[in-house]
């Protein structure tokens, strides 16, 4: 489905990612994992034709995916309907006068039949039913969210793409998120750096250093299993102190929940 090879990016003069490589076969549910500003937004923004890399190639089904050739190449009828990114704030995805008409957006503009059957059947798998004439912005934080995976699963995307979906949700919402994508019979990609998340999140862990690079590609939980490991990602920390005279080591989460 997804095919990156050797790929780079670079915002002026600083790297944002370099020389990154990987496939991601289709119903896979993989979760990548790397600290602040070690490029995993960049890479959701180059895998949804967003960002043109500055290096390397991105892939899907086999075409090259850049802004232009979505636009005109082989993927322009099917890429934009098959690919859906949902960003870590909601806000920049909601701006429909109503929630119904945020849900419809996408099977409107796609020419899809039985526009209001989808609205309901997604308004009600994420439970926003009872807000679709409310306007979006009058919502939470957790609703917002709710309204825009439903107004990106109306389109019934192949392959989803999630941007820090849990950073912003309570602990109620965050557990409904979590079972919900894990019942979605498509392929996902999910970033975090929330560790106690990242098993439920996925199978499959990507992990991006601080150097921007790909380094490791493999089941999630040998990975997690593994201090040094994510000591060098800067995933964890560790501090020394004693205790009646006694040295330990504690390992803490950047963002352990």
């Amino acid at each position: 489905m997804i095919q990156v090879e050797n790929l780079g990016h670079r915002y002026g003069d600083k790297t944002s990612l370099k020389d990154i490589s990987f496939n991601i076969a289709a119903g896979e549910k993989t979760v990548l994992l790397g600290s602040n500003g070690c490029g995993k937004s960049t890479l959701l923004k180059i895998l949804d034709g967003l960002v043109t890399p500055s290096e390397g190639t991105c892939r899907y089904d086999g075409e090259p995916v850049t802004p232009g050739r979505i636009k005109q190449g082989p993927l322009r009828a099917r890429f934009r309907r098959e690919v859906a990114l949902l960003f870590q704030n909601p806000d920049v995805m909601l701006f429909n006068p109503t929630v119904h008409d945020e849900i419809a957006f996408g099977p409107r503009q796609f020419g899809l039949s039985d526009i209001d059957a989808r609205v309901r059947h997604w308004a009600n798998l994420v439970g926003v039913e009872s807000f679709l004439e409310r306007p979006p912005f009058t919502l939470s934080g957790g609703e917002k969210q709710k309204v825009a995976l439903a107004a990106l699963l109306a389109s019934e995307p192949k392959l989803l793409l999630l941007d820090e979906p849990a950073a912003a949700l309570d602990p109620r919402t965050t557990g409904w998120l979590v079972d919900f994508l894990a019942e979605l019979p498509i392929t996902t990609l999910t970033t975090t750096h929330n560790l106690s998340l990242a098993p439920e999140l996925g199978r499959r862990a990507l992990v991006l250093d601080e150097a921007h690079r790909l380094v490791y590609d493999g089941a999630i939980e040998p990975f997690l299993a593994d201090i040094d490991a994510l000591i060098a990602a800067n995933l964890v920390h560790s501090h020394r102190h004693r205790h009646g005279g006694v040295e330990h080591r504690h390992f803490h989460s950047h963002d352990w929940q």
